[in-house]
């Protein structure tokens, strides 16, 4: 009980100052829904489909490529390093709260945006005639997955490679955008030729676009994602993992400063 109550209370801190700073809220808010409007309509237009199916087909790419992406990764690297040049590290080391806990708010703060941001993009495409063609519960899954991995990989680079809240741009875009293209989340995979296609399966987000793609827009079960659905599991423990030891070797830095 004693974890769960410092979680929360970790989490309920981040959210509040996020509450307080409702900028940031507002632009994670519109940038997922412009990047959904605008691709909707191209699919709609270019591809010869309804506004009902290119909506279903826009909305995966645009949740893991645009909302989850900058708000749960982004934001977890702009959190930890915002924390170090705070020195909230060094009261941490003077409270009773334990370093475990301050981890799991963080994380838990995140999560609550990233499920905050596809609750919208699902209510923007469904006002648009979109419907959730899988299995709920296993979509809920692979979201739920894919915010896990990219808070872990937030943790890592917040912890190893930013210093300043100058460095968080420059890594994010210097590590994600590539990553963002080669996935598919602006550019449909079916273009792609077939070299770029092998490259893009060492790539997470090209699994979770596609694994939620095939829930979402085409009704498969498992069974049928089963390739990108391990891979992003995986993906995802390995993440969390490493953000952990991660953050065990910054504290230990963060004492002897």
């Amino acid at each position: 009980m004693k974890y769960w109550r410092e979680t929360l209370a970790v989490a309920q801190r981040i959210v509040i100052e996020l509450w307080r700073r409702r900028r940031s809220l507002l632009f994670w808010s519109i940038f997922p829904i412009s990047v959904l409007l605008l691709n909707g309509f191209i699919l709609a237009e270019r591809a010869k489909l309804s506004t009902a199916k290119a909506f279903e087909s826009a909305a995966p790419s645009t949740l893991v490529g645009a909302a989850l992406f900058f708000s749960c990764l982004g934001g977890t690297v702009a959190t930890v390093v915002g924390e170090r040049e705070q020195q909230t590290l060094k009261r941490l080391f003077i409270s009773p709260l334990s370093g475990t806990s301050y981890f799991l708010g963080i994380f838990l703060a995140h999560s609550l945006i990233g499920t905050g941001q596809g609750i919208l993009v699902y209510t923007v495409s469904a006002f648009w005639g979109a419907g959730f063609q899988g299995s709920v519960p296993l979509g809920i899954l692979i979201i739920i997955l894919s915010i896990i991995a990219y808070v872990g990989v937030g943790f890592i680079l917040g912890t190893q490679f930013a210093r300043r809240t100058e460095d968080v741009n420059a890594l994010v875009a210097a590590f994600g955008v590539p990553l963002l293209i080669l996935g598919g989340a602006f550019l449909p995979t079916s273009l792609f030729p077939q070299k770029m296609l092998d490259i893009a399966k060492f790539n997470p987000i090209y699994h979770m676009n596609e694994a939620l793609m095939g829930v979402w827009a085409s009704g498969e079960g498992l069974a049928e994602i089963q390739e990108h659905f391990g891979f992003l599991a995986g993906f995802a423990l390995v993440m969390v993992a490493g953000g952990w030891l991660s953050y065990q070797r910054m504290l230990r830095v963060e004492r002897r400063l």
